[in-house]
C-alpha cells in the first residue's frame, strides 16, 4: 500500500476520532480502540493478526504504567483523606505571610499537584482559595489562577501523572531524568506563570453571583464583579487561613491531629528521590556494583511508589488510628477514578501499535523528515494540535507519543533527548484549555468565571505556560 494511502487512512482514523469523541460524545477509550480497529483493517492488517495486535498494543503500555498509575492514585488518596492536603496547603500560607498568599497557594499546587490528580487537587486546594478571598477581601482569581495552573502543569509535566507515565514509555524515556529535568523546568514554568497571572488578575472580571455570595458571604452589589471584592473588615486571622465557606466540623479529643508539613512534603518527595536515585546509580555506578543492584531495584518506578504507599498507610493511616479494613477501604477508594484513566492510556497503547504495524508510522515519520522540523518543535505542536482539538490533556499525549515513535526511533536520539521531547509533549499538553476541555469547566465553575473571561484567563495562561515551558526544553536541548 502506497505512503499515501496510509497517510490518507491515518487522516480519516484521527479525524473520526475527534468526530466520536467531540460530536457523538463517546468515551475516550471506545472511540481509541473503534479506530484502532478500522485503521488497522483499512491499512491491511491481516484480520487474523488483528486480535494479537490490539492485546499486544495494550499489554505493552499498561504492562509499564497501570501499577504507577494506580499506586500515585493511592498515595494521593491517603494524603487527601488524611487531612494531609489541607493542612500543607494551609502551613504553606503561614510560612509565606499574607503578602505572599497567592505565591504559597501556588507552591501548594505545585507539590500537591505530584501525588494527586488535577481534579481532586483543585477539590482540595479551592475551598482554602474560598477562605483565604474571603478572610483578605480580595479577588478570588487572585489565588485561584495561579494555585489551579500549577496543579494543571505538573499533571501534563511529570509522572506518575497518565500521561506522562504513557509518553514516557511509549517512546523509551527515561522517568527518572524525565523527573530530574521536569521537576525544575515545571517549577520555572509555575513560577512565571504565577507572574504572569499576577498581571492578569490587576483588571476586573465578572463572577457569578452564588460563586461570590459562597466566597464573601453576601450577595453582590448590582454591577459588582469578580475584580473587586466588597470593602468590609477582614475575619480570620492575619493570613486567611481559618475561613473556609463552610464550617469545619469541631476537633474532638478523639479526632487525631493534622499531618505536619514536614510528614506530608517527605512522603510526597520520598518516591521522587528513590527513582532519581536509581537513575543516578545507573549511569553512575560501575556495572556489577552491589549499590547499584539496591539503587536500581529500589529506583525502579512500581518499587518507589509501592514503598511509599506502605509509608503513607502506616505514617498517615494507622499510627494516627486508621484499622487495616478503614486503610484498605481508603486505597480501594482511589481505584475507581482512575480505571477508566488506565484504560485509556492502554487504548492508545493499541492505536500506537496499529500505527507500526500497519506501516501507517513509517509513513508518517517520512512526511516529518522531510519538513526539517526539529523532533522537539514537532512534539510540542502535534501535542499542542490534539490537545486544542479534542481537550483531553491525557488523550493528546498519548495519540501524539503513537504518532511520532517512528520518527523518534529514527531519530536515534539519547534518553536525555527523549526525556526533554517528553516534556515538550507536555508542554503542548498544558496549552489550550480551553472549552471542550473538563478541566476547564471544572476551574470556571469552581472560579465563578463565565465563559470569556474563562478564555482571557486560564485559557491565555495554560498556553502562555504551555509555550514557556517548550521554549525551556529548547533551551535545555543543547545541553543534554
Amino acid at each position: 500500500m502506497s505512503h499515501t494511502t496510509l497517510l490518507l487512512i491515518a487522516a480519516v482514523g484521527v479525524a473520526t476520532l475527534l468526530l466520536l469523541i467531540l460530536r457523538a460524545k463517546v468515551q475516550p477509550f471506545v472511540a481509541l480502540v473503534v479506530v484502532s480497529i478500522g485503521v488497522a483493517l483499512s491499512a491491511g492488517v491481516p484480520a487474523a493478526d488483528l486480535v494479537k495486535t490490539i492485546e499486544e498494543g495494550m499489554g505493552s503500555t499498561l504492562g509499564h504504567i497501570a501499577t504507577i498509575i494506580a499506586l500515585g492514585a493511592m498515595i494521593g488518596r491517603i494524603i487527601e483523606l488524611s487531612g494531609g492536603a489541607a493542612s500543607f496547603a494551609h502551613s504553606l500560607i503561614d510560612r509565606f505571610g499574607s503578602k505572599r498568599t497567592p505565591l504559597a497557594l501556588t507552591v501548594a499546587g505545585f507539590v500537591l499537584g505530584i501525588p494527586v490528580f488535577f481534579e481532586v487537587g483543585l477539590i482540595i486546594l479551592m475551598p482554602i482559595a474560598y477562605g483565604v478571598a474571603r478572610a483578605s477581601r480580595k479577588p478570588l482569581l487572585v489565588y485561584a489562577l495561579p494555585m489551579g495552573a500549577a496543579m494543571l502543569t505538573v499533571h501534563a509535566f511529570l509522572p506518575p501523572h497518565p500521561g506522562a507515565v504513557a509518553v514516557t514509555q511509549a517512546i523509551g524515556a527515561d522517568q527518572g531524568l524525565v523527573l530530574l529535568l521536569g521537576i525544575p523546568v515545571t517549577a520555572v514554568v509555575v513560577l512565571l506563570g504565577h507572574l504572569v497571572s499576577r498581571r492578569m488578575t490587576r483588571r476586573e472580571y465578572p463572577m457569578d453571583p452564588a460563586v461570590y455570595a459562597e466566597v464573601y458571604g453576601e450577595e453582590p452589589a448590582p454591577g459588582a464583579t469578580g475584580g473587586s471584592a466588597p470593602a468590609v473588615t477582614p475575619a480570620g486571622d492575619a493570613h486567611g487561613t481559618a475561613v473556609l465557606t463552610k464550617p469545619a466540623p469541631a476537633v474532638t479529643d478523639t479526632t487525631p491531629a493534622a499531618p505536619s508539613f514536614g510528614m506530608v512534603l517527605a512522603l510526597i518527595v520520598t518516591p521522587i528521590l528513590l527513582i532519581l536515585a536509581g537513575t543516578l546509580g545507573q549511569n553512575l555506578l560501575d556495572d556489577g556494583s552491589t549499590l547499584r543492584a539496591v539503587l536500581t531495584v529500589l529506583g525502579a518506578p512500581m518499587v518507589a511508589l509501592l514503598i511509599d504507599v506502605a509509608l503513607c498507610a502506616y505514617l498517615l493511616g494507622a499510627r494516627r488510628g486508621w484499622d487495616r479494613s478503614h486503610i484498605a477501604d481508603v486505597m480501594g477508594s482511589a481505584l475507581p477514578s482512575v480505571a477508566m484513566v488506565i484504560l485509556v492510556a492502554g487504548a492508545g497503547g493499541v492505536f500506537g501499535k496499529v500505527l507500526v504495524a500497519s506501516g501507517i508510522g513509517d509513513a508518517i515519520a517520512d512526511v516529518l523528515d522531510r519538513t526539517g522540523l526539529p523532533a522537539l518543535f514537532l512534539a510540542f505542536l502535534t501535542a499542542l494540535t490534539l490537545r486544542a482539538a479534542q481537550g483531553s490533556t491525557t488523550v493528546a499525549l498519548i495519540t501524539t507519543a503513537g504518532i511520532l515513535t517512528p520518527l523518534l526511533q529514527r531519530a536515534d536520539l539519547s534518553t536525555g533527548q527523549l526525556s526533554l521531547v517528553a516534556l515538550a509533549m507536555g508542554a503542548g499538553g498544558l496549552a489550550v484549555s480551553h472549552i471542550n476541555d473538563a478541566g476547564y469547566w471544572m476551574f470556571t465553575r469552581l472560579a465563578g468565571l463565565d465563559v470569556a473571561s474563562g478564555l482571557r484567563t486560564w485559557t491565555v495562561l495554560t498556553t502562555t505556560m504551555g509555550v514557556i515551558g517548550f521554549g525551556l526544553t529548547a533551551a535545555l536541548w543543547p545541553l543534554v
